[in-house]
C-alpha cells in the first residue's frame, strides 16, 4: 500500500483526478492534501472528496518541521506537485528521495525554471512560434523543472491559438496522463523507511 499527498497552490482540478483516479484502489491512496494558500479551491474539492488537508505559510514550510510530522503521520510514501509553486526544501528532497513528482505544462526542458507556469508558459510557447507543446511529468531536485523525466505527452500549437486555447488542450494531456504516471511510477516503489536520520544542515 502506498500512501500519496498532494501539494498544490490553486484550483487543484489534477488533484481532484488524481483522488478520483486512486479512489477505491486497494494498493494506492491518496491520504493529504497540502497547500501554501489558504484560498485555493484544491481545499474545497480536498473537502468535497473526503481528503485531509493543512494549509501552511512560508515560514512552517521552510523553517519548522510541521510539514514533515504531518508527512509522517499519515505515513506517506510519495509526494506528488499538482500545481504547487515553491522550491521543495531540501529535508522534504532528503526524507523522500526520488518520490517527489511534478508536472510541468511544456516540454522539457524548453519553457521551465523558475517563473514559468501557469498562463507563463503558453504565452512564451505561443510567442516564440512553437508549433507543439505538451506536458512533462518529471522527478524533482533542487531546481526549478530539472529532475528526471518519467513521461511526456504532446499537443499541437494551433494559429490563432490563445494561452487558454493551449492550455485548455494543455489539461486534457495532464487529467489523462498524470494518474496513470503516478501509477506507473508506484508500482516500482516500495513503503518508504522514515528511519534514516536527516542531517542537521537539511532542516
Amino acid at each position: 500500500m502506498s500512501n500519496i499527498a498532494i501539494f498544490a497552490s490553486g484550483s487543484g482540478s489534477n488533484a481532484e483526478q488524481i483522488i478520483r483516479y486512486f479512489s477505491g484502489n486497494p494498493e494506492h491512496a491518496v491520504k493529504l492534501i497540502l497547500s501554501n494558500n489558504a484560498n485555493a479551491y484544491v481545499l474545497e474539492r480536498a473537502k468535497n472528496l473526503s481528503v485531509p488537508s493543512f494549509v501552511f505559510d512560508r515560514q512552517t514550510f521552510y523553517n519548522a518541521h510541521k510539514v514533515l510530522d504531518l508527512l509522517r503521520e499519515a505515513e506517506i510514501d510519495i509526494i506528488v506537485l499538482a500545481g504547487f509553486l515553491w522550491l521543495v526544501p531540501d529535508y522534504l528532497l532528503v526524507t523522500f528521495p526520488q518520490r517527489i513528482i511534478n508536472i510541468h505544462p511544456a516540454l522539457l526542458p524548453e519553457f521551465g525554471g523558475k517563473g514559468m507556469y501557469g498562463a507563463r508558459v503558453h504565452e512564451a510557447v505561443i510567442r516564440e512560434g512553437r508549433k507543439k507543446s505538451g506536458i512533462t511529468i518529471h522527478l524533482i531536485d533542487e531546481e526549478y523543472d530539472r529532475g528526471n523525466i518519467l513521461f511526456q505527452a504532446e499537443c499541437p500549437v494551433l494559429p490563432g491559438d490563445t494561452p487558454d486555447d493551449l492550455a485548455s488542450r494543455i489539461h486534457q494531456l495532464e487529467h489523462r496522463y498524470f494518474p496513470e504516471t503516478i501509477n506507473s511510477y508506484l508500482e516500482n516503489l516500495g513503503p518508504l523507511s522514515y528511519s534514516a536520520q536527516i542531517p542537521t544542515d537539511k532542516i
